[in-house]
This record gives C-alpha cells, sequence and structure tokens, in this order.
C-alpha cells in the first residue's frame, strides 16, 4: 500500500482542508495545506473534474516537489442540465461568496418544483510527482434535492441547500463527523484508499 509521511492538499478552501485533514487521518502522516509551502492556485482551466483534479494535483506536486492530492468537486443539477458542475465555486463570478452561489442557485431554480434532484460529484487525483504516469483517480456521487431556502450553519459551499435523508435535513444541519461518513468527498476517498491498496 502506498504510504505518505508528507502529502500536500492542492487547495485553499477551509472547508475541504478540514475535511481532509479528518478523512486522511492514519493514512497520511502529515496533511500539509498548499498554501503553508506557498504555492498558488492553478487555474481551473479544464472543462471536467477529472481533468481539473489532475491540473491542480500536478501544480502542487511541482511547486513542492512532494506527493499532492487534489479533488475537484460540485453540484450537478438534474433540472439546470448538470449546472452549475464544474463552475460550483465560481457559478456567480470568479470570487463568489457561497451566498452568492447559493442565490444564483435558487434563482436559476425559481419555478422548479420538485422533485429538484442534485448531486454533490467529487473527482480526486493523487500524484507521487508531477510527472506521474499513472496517477490515482477516485470519484464519488452524494445524491440528494436542492431546497427552496437555505438551511443549517454547517458545512460550506452549497451545503445550506443540499436536501438528503429524503429531504429532511440539508447537508449544513449535519454533523461534520457524520457529514464526513457520507458526503461525496468520503466516497471518493473510500475509493481511493483501496487503490492505494493495490499499489
Amino acid at each position: 500500500m502506498l504510504h505518505f509521511p508528507r502529502l500536500v492538499i492542492a487547495t485553499a478552501n477551509r472547508g475541504k482542508i478540514a475535511e481532509f485533514s479528518t478523512l486522511l487521518q492514519g493514512i497520511v502522516d502529515e496533511v500539509i495545506p498548499q498554501g503553508e509551502l506557498g504555492v498558488m492556485s492553478a487555474p481551473e482551466t479544464e472543462s471536467t473534474f477529472v481533468g481539473n483534479a489532475i491540473l491542480k494535483a500536478r501544480h502542487a506536486s511541482r511547486v513542492t516537489g512532494l506527493p499532492a492530492l487534489a479533488d475537484d468537486s460540485g453540484l450537478e443539477v438534474d433540472a439546470l442540465g448538470g449546472a452549475p458542475g464544474v463552475w460550483s465555486a465560481r457559478y456567480a463570478g470568479e470570487g463568489a461568496t457561497d451566498e452568492e452561489n447559493n442565490a444564483k442557485l435558487l434563482a436559476a431554480l425559481e419555478g422548479v418544483h420538485a422533485p429538484r434532484r442534485a448531486r454533490y460529484r467529487a473527482v480526486l487525483a493523487l500524484v507521487t510527482s508531477p510527472d506521474d504516469p499513472r496517477p490515482l483517480i477516485a470519484q464519488g456521487a452524494w445524491e440528494g434535492e436542492i431546497a427552496r431556502c437555505p438551511a443549517g450553519e454547517g458545512g460550506f459551499g452549497y451545503d445550506p441547500l443540499f436536501l438528503v435523508d429524503g429531504g429532511s435535513r440539508t447537508a449544513a444541519q449535519l454533523a461534520a463527523t457524520e457529514k464526513n461518513l457520507r458526503s461525496h468527498r468520503a466516497l471518493a476517498l473510500s475509493q481511493l484508499v483501496d487503490l492505494m491498496r493495490g499499489r
């Protein structure tokens, strides 16, 4: 099984860093956010989650000389043809806040009646070096629906609008420990660990 004393996490998103730090306990000795090593975020120029995840992982590894893990994830809403998708973090424009993205999503779904099916999708890419010819790719999806108004104080991103449990709670109403067991990133990470064991 692959083991990493130090692994760079290629994101500046504090919510993702917290999730990965928890989810990788016992697998990686030290999880290091790329910002602590002076790595600037790579522009997400690819059109797919897989492409962006690999791009970000290679960039972080190239700058630091360390193995790197990146994710590209987002929300796919069926009634919007899969949008916002890879544009989830900047749905309302570059530098948009979570609140602005959520507001735009609700506006886009105005008049759309239940079920407002959606899923969070995560793709993880792990590289042992910048030119790793066989990056490990893992994916996970978390099915749910979009609420008509935000609820909950936890999580980040679209969590206050993402209904789980048959529509009774949003992801923002889940305890962090529960979310980390069920989320798209948790599912992808479980798949990644299986792939690491195969190496």
